[in-house]
């Protein structure tokens, strides 16, 4: 029997972030592949790009939503401020994907001394599945790459189902992304499957479909295991029966001198026929019982079988997935020591401000006013902040009024400053505040 099985699922991604992690590993950028066992990077080099991509993950996805981008923003001009959103923003926050990830692969066996020559033939009939059957054009393809640096060749194509829907509200055509346009629901995911698996065998690739409803694998083999052992009992009470009945049966024909025969007809005691009666009986249910346990042994075969595949499969989104962990950690600490740094650079440009309004020309310290101003827009700086540079200078009045807090608020005074923004007058003054 044939071991081999076809494989095919759909991953959703959600936002640019989780879609710029994507590339990353389908495009083999990441150091963490270096200390990586399951990934050969001196393999690497023989990946084959089916759709390439020369750029990021991100820069590709906004040159194919290009037009979806403009039409947005030119929306967002006549929309109310509050239901302004930008266009990442927008993608990030709805329920929609942003992309689709399909993953074609099979058992690792499959692809045992297979040459060069079939191993495309393969991952081209994978791709005209995508054309074909989905019914993705080829401008949706964000990047599609055939991996053979890993246990199993398996390709990751990445596609942004972009369409034209009309709007129910404005009853105007407008794009979005949606996925439920080429697979709406688990029921087609399924005929899909399907569709994949004849397609692979139309081309004469001898694989076998995986089981449907194969996620609930664990759930069923446990059922049929708990069948097979009530069958087997069963089996083995009726066989002991069937042979005590014949035993019996054998014994009494032994005795039984009293037997008349002519052309049609025998004659035997009546305990002898009830004890061949139970004879046929125990049989029948031991016959009965046999296509019963047949129909059970092979679906624990096969679930066994599509085990062993799904074990593989899952071992490499485990891999993946170690990996993402391990990146999403690295990144998590290089983004708190980036947000350390930036928060230095910021109370320095704090005490830099306040210099300037205590010490600069009337040219500068209006210069100046306007550049806090931009970083308290821009939620660099805090009503606080702005307080506590303007404090004792100037400029108090203006740049308190301009984050809503007026001086009858009580404005607190130089002793009360935090400490970051207090200058003392004895120091020397490093600045060139000069005009």
């Amino acid at each position: 029997m044939n071991l081999n099985y076809a494989i095919f699922r759909s991953k959703p991604i959600y936002t640019l972030k989780d879609l710029a992690q994507i590339g990353s590993h389908n495009k083999r950028e990441k150091q963490a592949y270096k200390s990586n066992p399951d990934i050969k990077l001196n393999m690497s080099q023989y990946n084959v790009e089916l759709v390439p991509l020369a750029e990021k993950y991100v820069k590709g996805f906004y040159n194919i939503t290009k037009d979806y981008r403009k039409e947005h923003e030119e929306r967002m001009k006549t929309e109310r401020e509050d239901r302004k959103r930008k266009f990442n923003t927008m993608l990030d926050n709805s329920r929609n994907v942003v992309a689709d990830e399909l993953l074609f692969t099979a058992t690792n066996r499959f692809f045992r001394n297979m040459s060069n020559e079939n191993l495309m033939k393969w991952a081209n009939t994978c791709m005209e599945f995508v054309y074909e059957d989905l019914g993705y054009t080829k401008e949706q393809i964000l990047h599609a790459t055939l991996h053979v640096d890993e246990k199993t060749p398996h390709i990751h194509c990445v596609v942004v189902p972009i369409v034209k829907k009309v709007d129910k509200r404005t009853k105007t055509e407008r794009y979005t992304i949606s996925k439920k346009q080429y697979i709406k629901d688990n029921i087609h995911l399924s005929q899909l499957q399907d569709k994949y698996h004849q397609r692979l065998t139309k081309k004469g690739f001898d694989l076998e479909r995986g089981i449907k409803g194969s996620d609930n694998v664990n759930i069923n083999i446990k059922e049929l295991k708990k069948t097979t052992r009530k069958l087997n009992i069963d089996l083995n009470n009726k066989t002991q029966r069937l042979s005590e009945s014949v035993k019996d049966l054998q014994d009494k024909m032994k005795s039984n001198k009293n037997v008349l025969f002519d052309k049609e007809y025998v004659k035997i005691k009546k305990d002898t026929f009830g004890t061949m009666n139970k004879v046929i009986d125990d049989a029948i249910n031991v016959m009965n019982l046999q296509p019963k346990l047949e129909k059970v042994y092979k679906e624990v075969d096969s679930y066994t079988k599509s085990y062993q595949s799904l074990k593989g499969e899952n071992t490499l989104y485990e891999n993946e997935i170690k990996v993402l962990e391990f990146n999403n950690n690295k990144l998590d600490e290089e983004n708190k020591e980036l947000t350390r740094r930036i928060n230095g650079i910021l109370k320095a440009i704090k005490k830099f401000f306040r210099k300037l309004l205590q010490l600069g020309s009337e040219i500068i310290k209006q210069a100046t006013v306007g550049e806090i101003k931009q970083y308290f827009e821009e939620k660099n700086f805090k009503k606080k902040d702005v307080i506590n540079i303007s404090v004792d200078t100037t400029k108090e009045d203006e740049l308190c009024d301009y984050v809503g807090y007026p001086r009858y608020y009580g404005v607190p005074k130089y002793n009360e400053l935090d400490d970051d923004y207090k200058y003392n007058k004895n120091k020397d003054d490093n600045f060139d505040l000069s005009l």
